[in-house]
């Protein structure tokens, strides 16, 4: 075979790579939680006609911003279905912490709100075509991270929840058996999630006979998976690579067997 025929072999040959594995699509997806008007964002590999396991994803305090939906991507890179899900309703988002922490607060002070926000994402993503609605489970991010582990509380239908530097503590303590499996990726570092809060918490799913496991990376404060977390100049809210790498790695791993 002449150079030119294997060059022009090897580029035929990556094209049938690239279509195999298709394009992620998103899409803009309104729903309701109560009478309040949501906007959530969808994300999804379209070179499969196949149902598949689905991950909500929720967001930090900032509301459903670039960040959410880009995790929303990557786990559609993954070969699940990712869905941004809005917590605080009309696709909200702020860069002002003290609006962040008035939006989160309304709605972690209000478990009712809380549930049905949570529950009308989840309804709304198992309704979507594309996806296995008996394989779904949800991740967190911080505020989002408390939402995912109060999901699992309630005991809501899903295989497993991660919560990435998440409050660990609750007003409603899991009061009955916890069947979501459960990640916790937390920092050794972050002073708002101390060691006591994380033994009361194991104390709690033990309780619940939950399967739980907890990661705490040393050396990581609030916010370790958030590139953009050092721009706001935060006291203990600070990216780190490495945590985020390996906390990433462990969400893999995690649903590999959850959704088996």
């Amino acid at each position: 075979m002449t150079t030119r025929a294997t060059a022009l072999t090897l580029a035929f040959l990556g094209m049938l790579v690239t279509f195999a594995h298709g394009a992620i699509k998103t899409q803009k997806v309104e729903y309701k939680a109560g009478d309040q008007a949501m906007i959530g964002y969808l994300a999804w590999d379209d070179a499969s006609d196949t149902k598949r396991p689905a991950v909500l994803v929720f967001p930090e305090w900032w509301g459903e911003t670039d960040y959410p939906k880009k995790r929303a991507e990557q786990l559609a890179g993954l070969g699940y279905v990712g869905f941004a899900v809005d917590m605080f309703g009309d696709g909200k988002t702020t860069d002002d912490a003290n609006e962040a922490g008035k939006l989160a607060s309304e709605v972690k002070g209000n478990p009712q709100l809380l549930q049905t926000r949570a529950k009308a994402a989840l309804g709304t993503l198992r309704q979507q075509p594309m996806v296995d609605a008996s394989k779904i489970g949800a991740i967190g991010y911080c505020f989002g991270g408390t939402c995912v582990l109060e999901m699992a509380r309630q005991d809501l239908p899903l295989a497993g929840v991660v919560s990435f530097h998440g409050d660990l503590t609750t007003k409603q303590p899991a009061s009955g058996k916890v069947a979501p499996q459960i990640l916790v990726c937390t920092g050794a570092a972050d002073v708002w999630v101390p060691p006591d809060q994380v033994a009361k918490f194991q104390d709690e799913m033990k309780s619940a006979k939950a399967s739980v496991k907890v990661v705490s990376y040393p050396g990581a404060h609030h916010s370790f998976t958030n590139p953009d977390a050092d721009r706001h100049k935060i006291p203990n809210v600070e990216y780190n690579a490495d945590a985020d790498k390996k906390s990433w790695e462990a969400m893999k791993e995690f649903f590999v067997e959850v959704f088996k």
